[in-house]
C-alpha cells in the first residue's frame, strides 16, 4: 500500500487528467527512473561541498522531463536545498534586451521553495529566518538580551550587520540589494507591510524603471535583463549563508530557445547558458546546481540547437563509448529513455491505486483489466511513433473516472474507443521562418 497523504493524493490525480505534472508527491508515482536519481544524489553530495553543476535532461516530447525535475526538486529539497523552477516561453528567456530574460528571473524567484514550503513563494519565509539570523547573532556579540534586541536602539546596529553580512557574499549589485534587505527588515520590525512588500517587488525583479524605486525604497538600480544572473548568484550565496546545501534552478521548456526565430538572439541565449556552464565548472561560483530540461532537437539540431553552437557542442558532445546498456550518467547530458512495459504496468498500478484513496472508493480495475488497457493502446495504428507515458496516463485515468461516476459501464468498451493520436506541439512555421 502506498503511504500518501490526502493532499498529495489530489494533487497527483487532477495534474495528471489535466496533462500537467504534480508540484507535490511525484516519489509516489516514480518507477525506472532509479539509476538517475542515484547519479543525482551523488551530484547533490558535490554540490553541497562546494562545487557548481549544470544537466541538461534530454528526452522525447512526453518522455518525463517535466516529471524528472519535478522529482529532483524532491530529492534536493530533502537534502536542504533551496529550489526553483521557470519554464522558458516565448517571453522568458536568459538572454534580451527587451525584459524577457528580467521576466525569467521573476518567474525564478517566484517559485523559490524549502522543504517547508514545497509549492512555492518562500522567498519571505527565508528572508525573515535570515534576519532572525542576523538579529540573534547580533545579539550575541554584543551581549544584548534576546528580549531586547528588537528595541529600536538597537536597529542601527542590526541594520550594519545585515549590510556587513550581504558585502561578505556578494560581488555585484551588493549596496543596493543590502540596502533593500535593510528596508524588509525595517518593514518586517515596524510592521510596515508594505515596506515589506516593496523590498520584495525589488528583490524579484519586479521595479520596470529605477525612479519608481528610488522613490519606493531609495536605491539607485534595479534588477534588469543584464544583471539578473549576478543577482541569482548573490541569492545562492545568501541561502548558503543561512545553512542550506545550495541553490537549485530548474528550466523547463528550453525548446522555446530552439524556436528563437533570429540567429543572433538564439545565439546571444546559447552564449548565456555557456556562461553559466563555464562559470559553474571552472569554480567561479559554488553551491549552484543548474538543470535543463529538452527535447533531442533543442540539443543536437545543428541549425538551431545547442549544436549550432560550437563551443556548446565541444562541451555537450556524448561519451562515444557510452551504449543503452552501459550509461554514463557523470556526464553533463541526461538522456532519459522510455519507460518500457513492464515499468508502465507498475505506474498504473500505482496510479490506481492512488485514485482510490483519493477518491475512497475501490474502482473494479484488477491488474488483468491493466494489462488488458495496455495491450489495446500500445497495439493502437500510429502508438509506436506518437504516443507518450502522459497520453497513457491521461487515458486510464479518464476511463477510471467513467468507471467512478459511471459504475455500470463496459470497461471493454471503454478500452476500444482508446484512439492514439499526435500530441507532439505543432510548430508549421518554424522551418520555413527567414533566417535573419
Amino acid at each position: 500500500m502506498i503511504n500518501i497523504k490526502p493532499k498529495e493524493a489530489s494533487a497527483i490525480i487532477n495534474s495528471l487528467i489535466s496533462g500537467v505534472v504534480p508540484k507535490m508527491g511525484v516519489q509516489h508515482i516514480t518507477v525506472g527512473r532509479s539509476e538517475e536519481i542515484n547519479a543525482f544524489v551523488l551530484s547533490l553530495e558535490d554540490v553541497k561541498n562546494g562545487q557548481s553543476l549544470v544537466k541538461f535532461w534530454i528526452g522525447d516530447f512526453g518522455s518525463g522531463k517535466s516529471f524528472m525535475l519535478h522529482l529532483l526538486n524532491t530529492v534536493a529539497m530533502k537534502q536542504k536545498f533551496v529550489v526553483a523552477n521557470a519554464d522558458f516561453t516565448p517571453d522568458n528567456r536568459l538572454y534580451a534586451n527587451d525584459g524577457k530574460g528580467l521576466a525569467l528571473y521573476s518567474a525564478i524567484m517566484d517559485n523559490v521553495a524549502i522543504q517547508t514550503k514545497p509549492e512555492g513563494g518562500a522567498l519571505p519565509t527565508l528572508m525573515e529566518k535570515w534576519i532572525e539570523q542576523v538579529t540573534s547573532k547580533t545579539s550575541e556579540e554584543n551581549n544584548i538580551p534576546v528580549t531586547e534586541i528588537r528595541n529600536d536602539q538597537y536597529q542601527k546596529l542590526i541594520s550594519a550587520n545585515i549590510m556587513k553580512t550581504i558585502n561578505e557574499i556578494t560581488e555585484v549589485g551588493g549596496f543596493d540589494f543590502g540596502t533593500v534587505v535593510i528596508k524588509y527588515y525595517e518593514g518586517y520590525i515596524n510592521g510596515d507591510d508594505q515596506q515589506c512588500r516593496n523590498a520584495l517587488k525589488w528583490l524579484k525583479g519586479e521595479y520596470k524603471t529605477k525612479i519608481e524605486a528610488r522613490q519606493d525604497l531609495g536605491v539607485r538600480e534595479i534588477i534588469n535583463d543584464q544583471n539578473y544572473y549576478d543577482m541569482l548568484k548573490n541569492f545562492c550565496k545568501l541561502f548558503v549563508s543561512m545553512g542550506y546545501s545550495g541553490f537549485m534552478i530548474n528550466m523547463d521548456e528550453a525548446i522555446n530557445l530552439y524556436k528563437i526565430a533570429t540567429s543572433t538572439m538564439r545565439e546571444k541565449n546559447y552564449e548565456k547558458i555557456l556562461t553559466i556552464y563555464n562559470d559553474c565548472f571552472q569554480g567561479k561560483v559554488n553551491n549552484l546546481f543548474i538543470n535543463f530540461a529538452g527535447t533531442k532537437e533543442f540539443l543536437e539540431n545543428e541549425r538551431r540547437g545547442l549544436f549550432s553552437y560550437q563551443a556548446l557542442k565541444s562541451r555537450l558532445e556524448t561519451n562515444k563509448y557510452e551504449t543503452a546498456e552501459i550509461r554514463d550518467l557523470a556526464q553533463p547530458v541526461i538522456r532519459l529513455m522510455p519507460l518500457d512495459h513492464n515499468e508502465i504496468f507498475v505506474l498504473l498500478k500505482k496510479l490506481r491505486e492512488i485514485f482510490n484513496s483519493n477518491y475512497k472508493v475501490e474502482i473494479d480495475i484488477s491488474d488483468e483489466d491493466i494489462i488488458s488497457f495496455m495491450e489495446v493502446i500500445f497495439n493502437k495504428p500510429g502508438a509506436s511513433e506518437f504516443l507518450t507515458p502522459r497520453e497513457v496516463i491521461r487515458d486510464f485515468l479518464n476511463i477510471m473516472n467513467l468507471l467512478r461516476q459511471n459504475p455500470h459501464v463496459d470497461k471493454s468498451c471503454l478500452f476500444g474507443e482508446i484512439e492514439v493520436s499526435d500530441e507532439r506541439p505543432k510548430d508549421d512555421l518554424l522551418d520555413s521562418i527567414e533566417e535573419l
